[in-house]
């Protein structure tokens, strides 16, 4: 058994090495180069129409829930514990340097989120209850077409599925795991957990939306204060914070030491990949959510694809490493694992701890919601929207095994069926690129509507 874990395990680093970073950073160049940059070209517009209209009541188009609670649902999921804990791990790994090519990735996964959105709102459905349904599975089926596209949609439903279901579990340990440290019993923080799931997940992606368009500014904004005031009262180390990253990023030597014999090499491979596993960009799982919008356009909904990836990485992500580098933390190797806590605790005393805790938990309780409802939309393409509403119920029972199980090597599994995830949605995004650019041109060089009606203002 062990020997199969260590073979399976050497897989999964090798797929998610060259492979999976080639296709998912490749592809999302690609992407940038067919819509012109124009996630660059037209940033202040996009920012303008998502952070600009975040709690606007303006609903034109059908559609379920409102953009912005689509747009929040999907971010719950992408935004988690990796925000705080794994980040700040890399610069540990690989230098500060790191940080600069985790920006990289998010600009050109900025791309690929975008037509991944696009892609689910023009292939979206209703189910049997009347709801818009979407996502990757039913681009790959119906925009691909064909034995291939069903069999594509079969594959990604399927492996995304399985992957989430212990996932689940593990991110209730993640989740109960900053309660206990503040004295709660690990039952009881189950239970509540349980209990906050259960209330939201069984009200359907309307209620699921209404949550999190409140908790995920929310628990953001907790988090960003305090990382404020931590790069406040270390203001002038910040220039020499980004002068490590900028540097770092070609000669990780100079910042590091010759001692440590970090290569560039070793700076781009972590942070590419921990620049696509926080915003989620070529996963594919941002769409069940958006699919459910109320939008007058796919580009329109594309664009918080843009938004989403620029809070959870340029904003979110970053805190997390200027706090490691002003506090100087990263230099004491101990605490790899616990950067941000130490950091907070260099500042606010014990209160950095219940700061870093809360965090955590809202951070990976919004993941667990979406995750849930995630599950019952794969299954409900596979099988129906009754077993669908089975699997919802199975889905919430994985929260309440996280008390009798660890799921000890459950990273190994997870990446390798996300890999598997990745590979055929990647594929099929590049395939269909044409429709992409499409909707892009449509929205953004229509004569008399949607941005250049915007404009014209």
């Amino acid at each position: 058994m062990h020997s199969l874990i260590s073979i399976l395990s050497s897989f999964a680093d090798w797929l998610w090495g060259p492979p999976l970073l080639i296709l998912l950073v490749g592809g999302g160049i690609f992407l940038t180069l067919r819509l012109g940059f124009f996630q660059i070209r037209y940033f202040p517009y996009i920012m303008n129409q998502t952070f600009g209209k975040m709690f606007s009541k303006n609903k034109s188009g059908e559609g379920t829930v409102s953009p912005f609670q689509a747009a929040t649902a999907a971010l719950a999921s992408s935004i988690g514990a990796a925000n705080i804990v794994v980040v700040p791990s890399i610069i540990f790994i690989a230098g500060p340097g790191s940080i600069l090519w985790m920006w990289i990735t998010a600009i050109v996964g900025q791309a690929t989120k975008f037509g991944e959105i696009v892609l689910g709102i023009l292939y979206r459905q209703k189910n049997e209850d009347g709801e818009y349904v979407g996502g990757a599975c039913y681009y790959l089926q119906h925009g691909i077409g064909g034995k291939i596209g069903k069999i594509l949609g079969s594959l990604v439903a399927f492996f995304f599925m399985i992957e989430i279901l212990p996932s689940i579990t593990v991110q209730t340990l993640a989740a109960t795991g900053p309660l206990e440290q503040l004295g709660v019993h690990k039952y009881i923080a189950i239970g509540l957990v349980f209990f906050l799931v259960i209330l939201v997940v069984y009200g359907g992606i309307k209620r699921i939306g209404q949550v999190t368009e409140k908790l995920v500014p929310f628990m953001a904004l907790i988090y960003l204060i305090f990382g404020l005031i931590v790069l406040a009262i270390n203001i002038n180390k910040v220039p020499e914070a980004f002068k490590m990253i900028f540097v770092g990023a070609f000669n990780p030597k100079a910042i590091a030491g010759g001692a440590a014999g970090w290569a560039v090499k070793k700076a781009i491979t972590n942070g590419v990949a921990r620049g696509v596993y926080s915003n989620e960009s070529g996963m594919g799982s941002a769409p069940y959510a958006h699919s459910t919008a109320i939008t007058d356009h796919p580009a329109r909904q594309g664009m918080w694809g843009v938004f989403e990836v620029f809070v959870d990485t340029i904003i979110v992500c970053t805190m997390s490493a200027l706090i490691v580098l002003t506090t100087g933390i990263w230099k004491n190797p101990e605490y790899k694992s616990i950067a941000v806590e130490r950091a907070f605790n260099s500042i606010f005393g014990n209160i950095g701890s219940v700061v870093v805790s809360i965090s955590l938990f809202l951070f990976v309780l919004s993941t667990i919601i979406v995750i849930v409802f995630y599950v019952e939309k794969l299954a409900e393409y596979l099988f129906g929207t009754k077993v669908g509403k089975i699997m919802r119920f199975i889905a919430t029972i994985m929260i309440v095994l996280a008390a009798v199980l660890s799921f000890e090597h459950a990273g190994v599994f997870l990446d390798l069926t996300l890999g598997l995830v990745v590979i055929p949605n990647m594929i099929g995004i590049i395939f269909m690129s044409g429709k992409i650019k499409k909707a892009k041109d449509e929205f953004f060089h229509t004569e008399g509507k949607f941005y250049l009606k915007d404009k014209a203002k």
